[in-house]
């Protein structure tokens, strides 16, 4: 249903429709707009940090923990790149996160205005997507992009930049889409390439030391994923080893465990995973 809304109460009717319910943020003079929404309602918990960094930290864990998206929510320039580290930890680890950032009016940016950066540009590296909203009415569309491009295909951190000219601006909100995958430029890997999995069966087929090499995609693939490989480990009888991030998609009490393999993992494992299979 439309409705009309100024940029920052589309903010958080997005948020309530992507269902969120906690935000992680620290106030700033380019997001005042959307905390003086927050303010006035009871579905979307905020909580506050005490450094940009620590709430993308904490969106990250929530993510990890809950498997939702976590959200971020800063001011411009500094209080924007103050969560660079989070977000290249975000886009390493593959975790779905939604920062929002404040921005200098539409009419500054570029004129090395107060707390002005160029966040797209900063965040272009170390996010899946981002987007510097110039009209008010692109906002809705933009925010239920960047929820989907955040949770879908290889999950990870997603930026929306947004001025403060538009929070203040009045335009109409649109609801999600009810098929997001209908994205004309975004279309993640869904499914498995059967060619390279015929290669890899193969493989497997002839290998004289196999051993299962897994990782983090394991968890982030959901409890099927990990109850398939599994089922996998106990029809081929190959031991089976982990990375960190993999860590509880094979149960340490199984019969093939080896343990976990890396700087920190154990001897075996890792010994066995640098020879020749």
């Amino acid at each position: 249903m439309q409705r009309e809304m100024t940029g920052a109460e589309m903010v958080l009717q997005a948020l309530k429709d992507n269902g969120v319910e906690h935000v992680f943020g620290y106030p700033g003079g380019a997001v005042l707009p959307i905390y003086d929404e927050l303010i006035q309602q009871d579905s979307i918990q905020h909580i506050l940090v005490r450094h940009e960094q620590g709430a993308g930290h904490a969106a990250e864990g929530y993510a990890r923990s809950t498997g939702k998206a976590g959200v971020a929510l800063v001011t411009s320039g500094p209080g924007a790149t103050n969560m660079v580290t989070a977000l290249t930890d975000a886009m390493l680890d593959s975790i779905p996160m939604v920062c929002i950032t404040g921005q200098v009016p539409t009419n500054l940016v570029g004129s090395d205005a107060f707390q002005e950066c160029d966040t797209v540009g900063i965040t272009r590296p170390c996010t899946k997507h981002n987007w510097l909203v110039k009209d008010v009415n692109d906002l809705p569309r933009i925010l239920h992009e960047a929820f989907y491009v955040a949770q879908s295909g290889r999950p990870g951190p997603v930026v929306v930049d947004i001025p403060k000219d538009v929070q203040f601006a009045t335009g109409t909100y649109d609801g999600p889409q009810a098929n997001p995958s209908n994205h004309k430029s975004y279309r993640p890997q869904l499914k498995g390439d059967m060619n390279a999995i015929r290669a890899a069966v193969e493989l497997m087929s002839k290998a004289k030391r196999p051993v299962f090499y897994t990782g983090g995609g394991v968890i982030n693939s959901g409890a099927a994923a990990s109850q398939l490989l599994r089922e996998l480990v106990d029809l081929t009888g190959f031991p089976i080893t982990s990375t960190l991030m993999g860590l509880g998609a094979y149960p340490a009490s199984g019969e093939q465990w080896l343990g976990m393999l890396g700087m920190h993992g154990t001897y075996e494992p890792t010994w066995r995973c640098t020879t020749v299979i």
